[in-house]
């Protein structure tokens, strides 16, 4: 697969569409500066707008209807945001909605899936115009006696370009009937502002047919390393790279203290997540719970990434058997698996592909299999409209791949896109009269529930109830508010979103088997105040970051027993903010982890944030032995999966261990005899290690020693006493630095005049520990390979990367340094 051309048309691909629609829309009056109306002369079939031209532009008919539509969203948004914003945010919408069709028909032509069989985008003969241009009556797409008449005029006046879009839009239609959550079934303000040409080679068509590789697209094609490269690859892959430019804005606005709006979290978290770390995921969760209840060696050996358990104690084994049996009860179809952050579906088109194989075992047929995965078994919930579209694609294609008849049989896959109740409020006069007391409740909690449920997304916590039989209810009463002009309105108002309300209540409240995701890596406090609020009082364990929260998350979706699967930062493994999480996950079991450090994102631009991915079951066994792949060596991701592969750096350990250790960091690397030193004393009884300050901005609070000018500098040799602090500028600072035991590295100063004073108050600045400021002690490099440590005299400040430790009492720091230092102390 090429990916830099993949990544190319991308980019581009979104820049291009949002420019040909913007354009569009001023045509219509419609910019970022406001709505025009239309120019006096117009009338009821016909209206003009000044376009800067001798001639206004002129729209007739259903076009007039469509512009008032776009008018009317935008004025929607625009009342719970900033003109500008919601303006912008429709335009957006409008060219992913393009985008992600022009990607879907490509997908669905290379691999003959259109129902018609005859390409939309391109020609089997490999000539420019289209086949759906050449012969548009050959589609099987119904035409009205005017509509022929429009397509015979055109093709006479070989209007080409103009034909296209009209049979694109047709084409577009009439895939309603098998893929309705992606081509919607009226016409409506987005096919008002498609204006893409097949004519022009430097256009989207001409660039999507012949800049990316059809082999890309082909499901059938095999690459080198035997996995199919087609499918949710280029998905995934097309909708990682259309965000690369809106992630890059984010993080530009965030360095301008600028927080992450709903808007765009989904631009900002996006990871696709590399293909072997899925199948380890998916084959050590969806695949586990059915081989510990039915084995299957046959299966076993197809899943290349399943991890065998570790070897356990006499006294875990009566354990696990009973937890088995309950395995052996289990059919394929009643296994429900979860992604509750699903992207374009990478995640659940696997675990569609390894429930395939479960099905197929217990003597299913691919066809019947097939359906039976898509209503029973799958589920996934995101708060982005485009990754829905995308993933729901995916599982239809999915599924098409395996039953040709597929997608004729109108089956609904359960998938969502978060929606917000906002804006809808409750009439008590219209629901008690439509509405039995029981049901009237639901409703008023689904409103409630769903305001601004797109700032939280799968995080919600929703209750459990009856949806099924209110929702019968609802739609039970649409006849009687037929027969009130004000109950009607209402009620129809409610029902564009009810239905949707019912479905993810249904979702979020639900107990799976299995919940696998790669959820969004997000630092609350780089989220809006509401998401913030929210965390803070529903996770705070988790509070710090969106992976942290929904780690918890994922096993409050668990039923007892079962498996959750993720990649996620590392940090919760050892970092004091989330001690509190992991005494949680001391409550359940850790199947096995792929520890993978840094570089395991490094085909999508060396991504050089940490990363764990594990594997959990909702039980506690103690004395429980984990398996833990140590892959933070290798430098990228192909040698991470090597290793993996070749089980090098394999650990087991009880976690029950970590408890022993201070903080409880996952340390299953650790020795025995190095936890059982943790029962004796401790560095702590002797000592108190403190971190330094953060300054926010090191160019203008640090300077080398040599740069400041000497009247102004606090060397320890002139440091007296501590009311010297008041008297310079520039203080010694330790900073770390690269490996140096006993003394050295003290080439910084840092500002800290009259105390910190400028620091203090400067945005962006962390001071702590401010009251070690200055007294002896002894410092090492966070940030060197090799711990090493170094006596620091009075007089120095210090920084978060060069922190200090104290001697409690009458200890000798002498003492204390030289055994630190000592090989004794590194060879543990």
């Amino acid at each position: 697969m090429d990916k830099a051309a993949i990544k190319s048309f991308s980019i581009w691909a979104r820049n291009k569409l949002i420019a040909d629609i913007t354009y569009k829309a001023g045509l219509l009056g419609i910019t970022d500066e406001g709505i025009k109306d239309a120019l006096p002369q117009s009338a009821q079939d016909a209206q003009f707008y000044d376009i800067g031209t001798k001639e206004p532009y002129a729209i007739h008919g259903e076009e007039i209807k469509q512009r008032r539509e776009l008018a009317s969203v935008i004025r929607k948004k625009a009342s719970q945001s900033e003109y500008k914003d919601a303006y912008r945010n429709v335009i957006e919408e409008v060219a992913y909605t393009w985008f992600n069709r022009l990607i879907a028909i490509r997908f669905m032509e290379v691999n003959d899936y259109l129902p018609a069989h005859i390409r939309v985008l391109s020609s089997e003969s490999g000539k420019l115009e289209p086949d759906l241009v050449t012969m548009p009556f050959d589609a099987n797409i119904e035409f009205s006696k005017q509509e022929t008449e429009h397509i015979l005029q055109l093709k006479n006046d070989n209007q080409v370009d103009a034909l296209f879009r009209f049979l694109f839009i047709k084409q577009c239609n009439a895939l309603n009937a098998y893929l309705p959550r992606l081509f919607e079934k009226t016409s409506d303000y987005t096919e008002l502002l498609l204006n893409v040409s097949v004519t022009d080679q430097d256009g989207i068509v001409y660039r999507l047919t012949h800049g990316i590789a059809e082999d890309d697209f082909n499901v059938s094609n095999i690459g080198a390393d035997g996995k199919p490269t087609g499918q949710v690859e280029i998905i995934g892959w097309m909708y990682q790279y259309y965000n690369t430019e809106p992630k890059d804005e984010v993080f530009a606005l965030l360095k301008k203290n600028i927080k992450i709006t709903k808007e765009r979290i989904p631009a900002a978290t996006q990871l696709f997540t590399p293909d072997w770390i899925v199948r380890y995921m998916v084959e050590n969760s969806a695949g586990r719970l059915w081989l510990e209840g039915h084995e299957d060696e046959g299966l076993k050996k197809q899943w290349t990434y399943y991890l065998d358990e570790a070897g356990q104690i006499a006294d875990v084994k009566p354990q696990l058997a009973a937890i088995r049996e309950e395995y052996k009860k289990i059919k394929p179809e009643e296994i429900k698996v979860i992604d509750p952050c699903m992207g374009s579906g990478h995640i659940l088109v696997y675990a569609f592909d390894v429930l395939m194989q479960i099905y197929e075992s217990y003597g299913y047929s691919r066809r019947d299999a097939a359906k039976g995965i898509v209503q029973n078994n799958i589920f996934g919930l995101d708060i982005d409209g485009r990754a829905f579209q995308l993933a729901y694609f995916a599982i239809m294609m999915k599924a098409r791949s395996y039953n040709r008849r597929f997608l004729a049989l109108g089956i609904e896959p359960n998938l969502c896109a978060i929606q917000e109740s906002n804006g809808i409020e409750y009439n008590k006069d219209v629901g008690d009269a439509l509405l039995s007391e029981g049901h009237r409740e639901t409703l008023k909690y689904l409103l409630h529930t769903f305001v601004d449920a797109r700032e939280y997304g799968s995080i919600l916590t929703v209750e459990k109830r009856d949806y099924d039989g209110f929702l019968q209810a609802w739609e039970s009463a649409s006849e009687q508010a037929a027969e009130n002009i004000v109950m009607l309105l209402w009620y129809n108002e409610c029902n564009q979103i009810v239905p949707t309300l019912v479905k993810q209540a249904k979702f979020l409240s639900h107990k799976y088997d299995v919940a696998v995701t790669n959820p969004p890596y997000m630092g609350i406090s780089n989220g809006n105040g509401k998401l913030n609020k929210y965390v803070k009082k529903n996770y705070p364990d988790s509070k710090s970051d969106l992976f942290a929260v929904f780690i918890e998350r994922c096993g409050k979706m668990l039923e007892e027993n079962r498996y959750q699967a993720m990649i996620t930062q590392h940090a919760w493994m050892f970092l004091s903010s989330f001690e509190k999480l992991r005494a949680k996950l001391q409550t359940v079991d850790t199947i096995n982890m792929a520890h993978l450090g840094a570089r395991a994102f490094e085909e999508i631009g060396g991504e050089v944030v940490q990363t764990t991915s594990f594997v959990m079951r909702k039980s506690h066994i103690a004395g429980y032995k984990g398996t833990y792949c140590r892959l933070i060596d290798p430098t990228t991701q192909k040698g991470k999966e090597e290793m993996y592969l070749a089980g090098e750096n394999r650990y087991t350990a009880v976690q029950d261990n970590f408890t022993k250790i201070p903080g409880s960091p996952v340390a299953y690397w650790v020795s025995n005899s190095l936890v059982k030193a943790f029962a004796d004393k401790l560095l702590g009884d002797y000592a108190y290690t403190k971190q330094g300050f953060a300054t926010g901005n090191n160019e203008f609070f640090l300077r080398m020693w040599f740069e400041v000018e000497e009247s102004k500098s606090a060397v320890p040799a002139a440091f007296k006493c501590e009311d010297n602090k008041f008297t310079y500028k520039w203080f010694p600072c330790n900073k770390g630095g690269s490996y140096r035991r006993w003394y050295g590295n003290n080439s910084y100063l840092a500002n800290w005049e009259k105390d910190g004073e400028l620091m203090r108050n400067y945005n962006g600045s962390v001071i702590r520990n401010s009251q070690f400021y200055f007294k002896e002690g002894i410092t090492w490099s966070s940030l060197a390979n090799q711990l090493s440590l170094r006596y620091s005299p009075v007089g120095f400040v210090f920084e978060s990367k060069g922190s200090m430790c104290y001697t409690k009492g009458e200890v000798c720091i002498w003492y204390l340094l030289g055994l630190l230092n000592s090989r004794l102390l590194r060879q543990h």
